[in-house]
């Protein structure tokens, strides 16, 4: 069982022997010319037309599956195109909680700013005040152990003039 391809090729086979044989020169020198060599060349135009229409078949074939997967691509775009711009206006639940903590944040952040200077501003203030406070207790302890020491002093001196004066008054009597 032969296919049509191979029917064309054996067809065309046939026209190319017909032309080589109409070519022959008869014997008197000129071209032999019939009826053979009209039918060739309607039978080679045919053949070509035919190849003409199958080529214009397969193109116009190629084009629609061309045209279908375009149409395909077109629809997966514009799905695409959707699904980014979905993507896009997409917005997190919590969003608006989340920002709404955050701008809190940063505003107890810019209000502990001042007072955490404050706090050290003041702590140093404490500790000079402390320093000063230490260093005049101290001072007031060594005056103290001072006083004492001349009240000390001054008790024996007193002490020793009485005694002398008791001793004076004694020597008087």
């Amino acid at each position: 069982m032969t296919t049509p391809k191979q029917m064309e090729q054996q067809q065309q086979q046939q026209q190319i022997v017909k032309m080589k044989n109409s070519g022959m020169i008869s014997y008197n020198g000129s071209p032999m010319i019939d009826d053979r060599d009209e039918e060739m060349t309607r039978s080679a135009l045919s053949a070509f037309r035919a190849k003409e229409e199958e080529i214009e078949r397969k193109r116009k074939e190629v084009s629609d599956k061309v045209q279908a997967q375009l149409g395909r691509v077109e629809e997966e775009t514009k799905r695409l195109a959707e699904i980014r711009e979905k993507l896009e206006t997409f917005v997190d639940p919590a969003g608006k909680e989340v920002t709404i903590v955050r701008k809190k944040i940063d505003l107890v952040n810019r209000e502990l700013k001042p007072m955490g200077q404050n706090c050290q501003r003041k702590e140093k203030e404490y500790k000079e005040a402390l320093d000063a406070f230490n260093a005049k207790s101290k001072e007031k302890a060594q005056l103290v152990t001072k006083l004492m020491e001349l009240v000390s002093e001054s008790e024996k001196l007193r002490m020793k003039k009485l005694e002398e004066l008791s001793k004076h008054i004694e020597a008087l009597h």
